[in-house]
């Protein structure tokens, strides 16, 4: 039970409280009339089912109303607003869906022919032109599948590179500490060796560690910005400028673009690949791990070396181009088909619909309130560093110091108060982070309603209420759980109880 005063049903008001679908019913109901089977030969060669097969006996509107009930009990950007830092979760916009279901689009087949998806082609083109037209870089990969992939195209284009000027010694990738976690995966994943660079104290790249650095075994530098504090790596055409002279690739990771979008040009800060989350910048939904998309683009030196296929438009139409022409020296393919085609068409009609000046307008937005939260909390929080941030805010828990409150308490005691948590200890680099992200849909009233709770919470902490904290959330269809246990040893499977044995 969750409530200190708990109810006769256990309900609490229209939240229902049940047991698992596989505890409910029983083995001899059935929602549907089934005919008795005729007599048949046994064809299962003697290892038919011997015992009960464990499924539910429910009627039609049980199984309606259970799960209903569970997705009731899913937070969503669509139900309130979503402060997760570095995650993104924007609203949506309608008219994206309707036309990635238009039938023209959602009916299509991989294995059609070119001559019957040369609308699906041409949208695939003209989502290559915007994404080149926003970065001005020369050449695009569709193909990866989410951000993390669009990493590894990159990676895997600049070890293509590397390989076909026979720099086999270059086998070292820097990655700064403010960069995402997947970079130093991604890098290992290709072969290299990871070396980090710490940050300064204004949490942007030291600048004289990142040169000293640069060596003739580095292959790459991986650099986020705006990095996972919130900030604009302010040095990064200086960086960037060394990195060639060392004769490495400058990777730079796209997963923030939407703070910059329609403002800065990726070429233009020295960049030589960069995934950008189609399903972070261009407003497709991807909570629950789906659906994304993370297209990479690529400069002169690396265009040679994008994976296959490409979309080719000429005299006759579209096509898709899936051998080797001409120079080109694919470093294979990043998957069986050609990307995700319906986070495609969302993402063109969020460009179309929005026009590059929109686009700029977005990315401002995105900025200007998120250092409204910063300007909102920080004489009551403890931001990290100093000065005005991008498109998230970020602090710690210095604020907390003495309280008996830590990141996690105070994170559970926004539930109680209808808010998702911000993200939580991270950045790493960051003790008892907080990171916040407004994004630019959030309307001022949304935006003042968390940072009004948020302070709210922050003066009970500090007013020595620890113990509201630690029996937070309150309100809950579930308490508090062990959060390090369930990840260490997950319960995949549902088992019925055992049955009690009588005593001897």
């Amino acid at each position: 039970m969750t409530l200190d005063s708990p109810t006769v049903t256990g309900n609490r008001g229209l939240v229902i409280e049940e047991p698992l679908i596989f505890e409910q019913g029983s083995p001899d109901k059935c929602g549907v009339d089934l005919p008795e089977p005729d007599d048949r030969p046994d064809r299962l060669g003697g290892v038919a089912r011997s015992g009960p097969i464990g499924l539910p006996g429910l009627s039609e509107p049980e199984v309606v109303r259970h799960y209903t009930r569970l997705s009731q009990k899913n937070y969503a950007i669509d139900a309130g607003f979503y402060p997760l830092g570095s995650c993104t979760m924007k609203h949506n916009p309608r008219l994206n869906e309707r036309m990635a279901r238009l039938p023209g689009f959602a009916d299509l087949h991989p294995f059609q022919p070119e001559s019957t998806v040369q609308g699906a082609l041409a949208a695939m083109g003209h989502l290559s032109d915007w994404l080149l037209g926003l970065t001005g870089m020369e050449a695009v990969a569709l193909s990866p599948g989410a951000g993390a992939h669009g990493e590894l195209c990159g990676m895997q284009a600049i070890r293509a590179a590397l390989d076909a000027r026979g720099a086999d010694e270059r086998r070292v990738v820097l990655v700064p500490d403010s960069a995402h976690g997947t970079n130093p995966a991604t890098a290992a994943l290709c072969g290299f060796q990871v070396r980090g660079i710490p940050g300064n104290d204004r949490g942007r790249v030291d600048v004289d560690a990142f040169k000293a650095a640069l060596d003739d075994r580095v292959a790459a530098v991986m650099l986020t910005n705006p990095n996972t504090c919130g900030l604009f790596e302010s040095d990064i055409l200086e960086l960037s400028t060394a990195v060639h002279e060392a004769g490495a690739y400058f990777y730079l990771d796209g997963a923030n673009f939407n703070a910059i979008v329609g403002r800065v040009r990726i070429a233009d800060l020295g960049a030589d690949a960069m995934h950008i989350n189609l399903h972070k910048t261009f407003s497709t939904p991807h909570g629950g791990g789906g659906p994304g998309a993370g297209p990479t683009v690529l400069s002169g030196a690396l265009a040679p070396f994008a994976p296959l296929p490409h979309i080719v438009a000429d005299g006759a139409g579209y096509r898709l181009v899936e051998h080797v022409e001409g120079d080109m020296q694919p470093f294979g393919r990043m998957k069986g088909f050609h990307g995700q085609f319906g986070v495609f068409v969302r993402a063109l009609s969020y460009m179309m619909s929005m026009g590059v000046d929109g686009l700029r307008q977005a990315s401002g937005d995105a900025v200007l309130n998120a250092n409204y939260v910063m300007a909102r909390l920080r004489e009551t929080l403890t931001p990290s560093f100093e000065g005005p941030c991008m498109h998230e805010a970020l602090f710690d828990d210095r604020f907390l110091k003495g309280t008996g409150v830590s990141t996690l308490d105070f994170a559970k005691a926004m539930i109680d108060e209808g808010f998702h948590p911000m993200t939580m200890y991270f950045p790493l680099v960051v003790h008892g982070a907080m990171l916040m992200e407004p994004t630019e849909t959030e309307s001022k009233e949304s935006v003042d309603a968390f940072c009004d709770a948020v302070l709210a919470l922050a003066d009970k902490a500090k007013a020595g209420d620890a113990a509201f904290f630690t029996g937070a959330p309150r309100h809950t269809p579930r308490r508090r759980l062990d959060e390090t246990k369930a990840a260490r040893n997950p319960v995949l499977r549902w088992e019925p109880p055992a049955p009690a044995q009588a005593a001897e």
